[in-house]
């Protein structure tokens, strides 16, 4: 009994075993068959797409920027070229397996280097992450190329790098070409431009054709014409492993040159210019007035070719092309510092003071001026209860046209302005549609950009009564929480009560132009307001008979091997109508300023008699501000050529100082 209970637990034991077996044989033959049905379809039906894919994640395109083309002068002198300089570089994998991430290879070789530490460890960080520097002190390089950590290395601290391979591994030394403004007498930086990093919206629109690691024109020439000098990248197509290491190479296309930009600068004039304004601001600063900026042009007026410009303060333009610093860029942007990369012949704005009477004359001439009368210059005139002056209150006398505009008779220009605006309806006109004044001053092209092929060129104003009116509406509630409020912050007493008094005013009806307005808008003051590049165009016009000329720095395009690809010539903006007597006139006046005007002392000694320059003084005054100090002029008056302004923001007295900076300018023009 015991042991055939014994063989029947045995036997039952044995039933059980053998259902789960042959159970997970089955499932065995299942999963194998779907496995080889997968195996299958990868290698027979799948095979070539997802051979494609593979090759697709273990490759990556990296793209070699061009040699960038060359900014020519007009005689053919390179003004900004190409230069080979001295770069260390790391290989990213070394940054990547390292356990403090490269940081103690990065002190030894900042110390090899005798570059500060935290600059050379700063490249090595990638743009936008935590404890990485701001741009451009970061890296936004590709991770498939070396991270340039230090520019501009003396080769011989270079050379010690290399030799210790085993104490800087991954480290390597290159030459690349950077930008050189080989110019040694011209500096022009706000003309020719810089370089920069793109930033990811661009590298994203460009379609492939950028990547993070390209340069940029940022601004002047270099940016306008970007496309024309950056060339063609090269393409190299490399093989990765899944760590994103390098290990192969599958294709490579060289990179083409840029083409040559032609420019109309003339190198001697550009740097007679640059150094009239760095001692004209010196000469105001040492007679304690604040000269804050400075800005001239010099202006072909047939063609609107830019012969000349400058901007003062600037800056060294290489500063980029080794690296630029945090330290370096804060100081660029400095308003303290005078904002060296702002470009004033441009892209700021002025009141253009006396300067712009060669418009307010043949306005006030098409309002119904006498020509041939003779005016009445006191000291000072009543208009509506408030005094207006000549500057220091100076009477001359009953002049002709030609000498009120020699002597720059303020009151006269006040007179007829308040006539003209009264005779339009006054306070109940409230458009700008018969006020030859306003629609001349547009005419002439103020208020708008002139076209020229920089970038950061601003408009100005031109403000009539529309858009003093529009003005008004947009900034109502403030003045009118300002005339509730006061401006207790003011430290200045007059200034304060000034503010006040026109926050309140600027509340009820700020919106009505009135007698003052037209009274300081015909000699240039209020809130009209130009650039020195525009009334470059106007004084231009006066010359030329009424063309407004498109400025323009570039003249064409050529390739590396001097084959001309493409000349520019840009037409003209506009046409200005100005009745043959009113040029005239104002011509004659413009000349009589030299010769026996505000501009004599100027041009004491110059022959203005075998080469004649007309021109016009100009001082503007703001409140709270030192005068500014203005000349614009043209010659020679018998076949004109040029187009020449001036302009020292808070430097001076127009006659004294813009006037003597223009006529050494003149001094070298004259022999071109």
């Amino acid at each position: 009994m015991v042991d055939g209970a014994r063989m029947g637990l045995t036997a039952g034991r044995g039933g059980l075993g053998v259902g789960p077996v042959w159970a997970l044989m089955a499932v065995v033959l299942v999963l194998g068959a779907v496995l080889l049905g997968r195996l299958v379809q990868w290698q027979l039906v799948e095979h070539p797409e997802l051979v494609d894919q593979a090759v697709v994640e273990s490759t990556r395109e990296v793209m070699t920027p061009a040699v960038r083309g060359r900014i020519l002068a007009a005689d053919g002198t390179t003004l900004v070229g190409n230069v080979a300089t001295t770069v260390v570089a790391v290989e990213p994998e070394v940054l990547l397996e390292a356990p403090d991430e490269g940081r103690g290879l990065m002190v030894a070789l900042a110390v090899a280097l005798r570059r500060p530490v935290e600059e050379v460890w700063g490249r090595t960080r990638l743009c936008g992450t935590a404890g990485a520097p701001p741009v451009p002190s970061c890296f936004s390089g590709s991770p498939y190329r070396p991270v340039p950590v230090a520019y501009d290395v003396d080769p011989l601290h270079a050379l010690a790098v290399l030799e210790d391979p085993e104490r800087f591994p991954g480290v390597a030394v290159e030459t690349r070409p950077v930008r050189d403004h080989t110019a040694d007498l011209v500096n022009a930086a706000h003309v020719l431009g810089y370089l920069g990093r793109p930033v990811q919206t661009e590298v994203e629109a460009s379609e492939g054709t950028l990547t993070a690691e390209d340069l940029l024109g940022r601004d002047g020439l270099e940016a306008t014409y970007d496309d024309v000098l950056r060339g063609t990248p090269g393409r190299t197509t490399l093989t990765v492993d899944p760590r994103g290491v390098v290990t192969g190479l599958r294709t490579r296309t060289p990179p083409a040159p840029g083409a040559d930009l032609l420019t109309h600068l003339d190198p001697e004039v550009q740097a007679a210019v640059e150094e009239v304004l760095a001692d004209t601001v010196e000469t105001s600063r040492e007679e304690d007035w604040p000269a804050d900026s400075a800005a001239a042009v010099v202006l072909d007026v047939q063609t609107g070719a830019v012969t000349a410009a400058a901007s003062w303060p600037t800056y060294d333009p290489d500063v980029w092309a080794r690296g630029v610093t945090q330290a370096e860029l804060d100081a660029l942007t400095d308003a303290d510092r005078g904002e060296p990369l702002s470009d004033r012949v441009l892209g700021e704005t002025l009141p253009p003071a006396s300067t712009f009477k060669v418009v307010s004359l043949p306005a006030a001439l098409a309002s119904g001026v006498d020509p041939d009368g003779s005016y009445p210059c006191p000291g000072a005139v009543s208009i509506s209860g408030q005094r207006f002056t000549n500057y220091e209150s100076r009477a001359y006398g009953d002049l002709d046209l030609q000498r009120v505009m020699e002597v720059s008779c303020d009151t006269v220009f006040y007179r007829w302005a308040y006539d003209t605006w009264r005779d339009l309806g006054g306070l109940d006109q409230e458009e700008d549609l018969r006020d030859p004044y306003v629609l001349l001053a547009q005419d002439f092209g103020l208020g708008r950009p002139t076209g020229i092929d920089l970038p950061g060129e601003v408009a100005g104003l031109v403000p009539g009564r529309e858009w003093k009116r529009g003005y008004w509406e947009a900034t109502r509630e403030e003045s009118c929480a300002r005339a509730e409020s006061g401006y207790p912050e003011e430290s200045d007493t007059e200034r304060r009560q000034f503010l006040e008094q026109l926050a309140r005013e600027s509340c009820t009806d700020g919106w009505q132009y009135r007698p003052g307005d037209a009274a300081n808008f015909s000699i240039g003051q209020g809130d009209l307001s130009v650039t020195p590049l525009q009334m470059a165009v106007v004084y231009a016009a006066i010359a030329n008979g009424g063309t407004l000329v498109t400025p323009h720095v570039a003249s064409g395009v050529r390739s590396a091997d001097g084959e001309q690809l493409e000349t520019f010539a840009p037409g003209p903006a506009g046409e200005v109508f100005l009745e043959e007597r009113a040029l005239e006139v104002v011509r004659r006046g413009l000349e009589g300023v030299n010769t026996d005007g505000t501009g004599a002392p100027a041009f004491a000694g110059f022959d203005l008699e075998s080469y004649p320059v007309a021109g016009k003084t100009g001082s503007a005054e703001s409140f709270g501000r030192r005068s500014t100090a203005w000349y614009a002029s043209y010659g020679p008056v018998d076949d004109p050529r040029y187009a020449v302004v001036v302009v020292v923001e808070q430097g001076g007295i127009g006659g004294e100082v813009a006037a003597p900076a223009a006529r050494r300018i003149w001094d070298v023009l004259r022999e071109r």
